[in-house]
């Protein structure tokens, strides 16, 4: 294997073709070493402070987009086909940008460290021409960046100034030149920087990708880099060959149809956030607080599943809704539930060399009722302690099927059959009964203690998660025992 053509992306209005950086360099070390453009910053090196926060353009839906993107843990082949902008692209003709001169005037830039990140999420809500911009749209943007100097109210007020009106700047006015450009660098090539022992690998087909990991098993695959990005910089694992998923165009679809959701591996959480969140309102809620829009923007469903995680978000809620995986290794496909794929912590049901193509949601159906709880120690962007979804389908009020499963609790998303076979039958009104199957939980989970939550607090708030649940379905409502509308009227008083 040998170099087929480099990377190329746009940026300041030229198009760069990198072809000679080691697989895993990131784009921060790009930007700060090789172009000594220091002001996007390094902090947390783990995408969760957004010092280093940068936007990224892309089409569509014919339409250019600009994302924000955690520099640190983004992979400078991931760049391809794509515009890059940083905290230096934004001032023009001796004249602060917009959101510069709004955080200026608001008093909300601090010590300078942290400025730059929230000066590039800022932009791309300034450029969100689909998207609210009022407090809650603001207080989103901004969960992926930390300030360590003074509190948020400066900053919020700027953003709230800054985005009132259309996007006026030079992005804005080179959008359809900057769109003929990123148009004209999608292509159906193969891209591969390296060579045999060490590359950086973007097929464009997934029968490629599907070659390619055959040949290569050892190879790592790579959708958002969100995981494998930390394997960089807080392991300091050595990863030679990284192939990337993100240039096959049949893993970045979404197939609906009247009974259930084929996402494709490579859709990133905020593309299948409508489509995900359609299905239920608490599963708008979890995505919203499922890391920071940088991460949703670049993490993606598959990866997510493929990495095995026992405190991902998006497995047990896939697990409870009744989801499969599509596995492809060489020419021959395979489907398997979800909740066998995970067969105990750090091993999946996944043979060398086989990818994770597809994950199929079943749409729920009249008499089912899903709830959702993430239990954490701060509400935005943070790990669960406990996560839990639940299903049932209800024959009047009696509980005909039940299905839950939690992350947190075990060394695998895991589904607590014990409780689900004590539900079948029960009243929604039975408390006694419903405390009973509770208490099967002990039968089914013996957690861990671990910095996050000891095991008896996760037992005990994992049956307070399903006799809240089950009240609610009962009760047939759920905004008087939730706190995000308290929260969200406190911000807008």
């Amino acid at each position: 294997m040998t170099t087929t053509r480099p990377i190329r992306f746009l940026h300041r209005g030229t198009l760069v073709e990198a072809a000679g950086f080691a697989p895993m360099t990131t784009v921060l070390d790009w930007l700060r070493l090789d172009r000594r453009l220091t002001g996007t910053k390094e902090g947390c090196g783990e995408g969760d402070c957004g010092a280093c926060t940068v936007a990224l353009g892309r089409v569509k839906d014919g339409r250019l987009v600009y994302e924000p993107a955690n520099a640190c843990i983004l992979l400078l082949g991931q760049l391809d086909g794509a515009e890059l902008v940083t905290v230096e692209d934004l001032a023009a003709d001796g004249q602060l940008h917009p959101v510069q001169q709004a955080l200026v005037d608001h008093h909300g830039s601090q010590c300078g460290f942290c400025t730059p990140g929230f000066v590039m999420s800022l932009f791309t809500l300034y450029h969100d021409a689909g998207g609210a911009r009022d407090r809650a749209a603001v207080l989103s943007r901004l969960a992926g960046n930390l300030c360590r100097c003074t509190g948020y109210r400066p900053i919020v007020d700027a953003a709230l100034a800054a985005c009132a009106a259309p996007p006026a700047d030079g992005h804005h006015d080179r959008r359809t030149a900057s769109a003929a450009i990123l148009a004209g660098l999608a292509d159906t090539a193969d891209v591969c920087v390296g060579d045999e022992n060490a590359f950086f690998a973007a097929p464009a087909s997934l029968d490629a990708l599907a070659a390619l990991m055959e040949s290569h098993p050892d190879a790592t695959l790579v959708g958002g880099a969100t995981d494998v990005g930390l394997w960089i910089t807080k392991q300091l694992r050595t990863l030679p060959k990284l192939v990337h998923t993100g240039r096959v165009a049949a893993l970045r679809a979404i197939e609906q149809t009247a009974t259930a959701l084929t996402i494709g591996a490579a859709v990133t959480y905020a593309e299948a956030e409508t489509a995900l969140g359609a299905l239920d309102p608490d599963i708008a809620l979890l995505i919203d607080r499922l890391g920071s829009a940088q991460v949703r923007a670049a993490g993606t469903i598959g990866g997510n599943v493929a990495n095995g995680s026992p405190i991902g978000d998006m497995p047990p809620l896939l697990i409870a809704l009744g989801a499969t995986v599509t596995l492809r290794c060489g020419g021959s496909v395979r489907l398997l539930p979800l909740e066998h794929f995970f067969l105990a912590y750090g091993r999946q049901d996944r043979a060398p060399g086989e990818i994770l193509t597809h994950v199929t949601v079943p749409r729920p159906e009249a008499g089912d009722h899903l709830r959702v709880f993430k239990i954490a120690k701060r509400h935005d962007q943070d790990i669960s302690a406990v996560m839990m979804a639940l299903k049932v389908r209800l024959d009047g009020r009696r509980i005909a099927a039940a299905r839950t499963a939690f992350g947190g609790m075990a060394g695998i998303p895991k589904r607590a059959t014990a409780v689900e076979q004590a539900l079948a039958g029960v009243c929604v009104d039975d408390t006694g009964a419903i405390a009973a199957a509770v208490a099967r939980l002990r039968d089914d989970f013996a957690p861990l203690d671990d910095h996050r939550a000891s095991a008896a607090y996760r037992l005990r708030v994992a049956g307070n998660l399903i006799t809240k649940g089950l009240m609610e379905i009962a009760a047939g409502e759920r905004s008087s025992t939730r706190l995000v509308p308290l929260r969200e009227a406190h911000h807008a008083a």
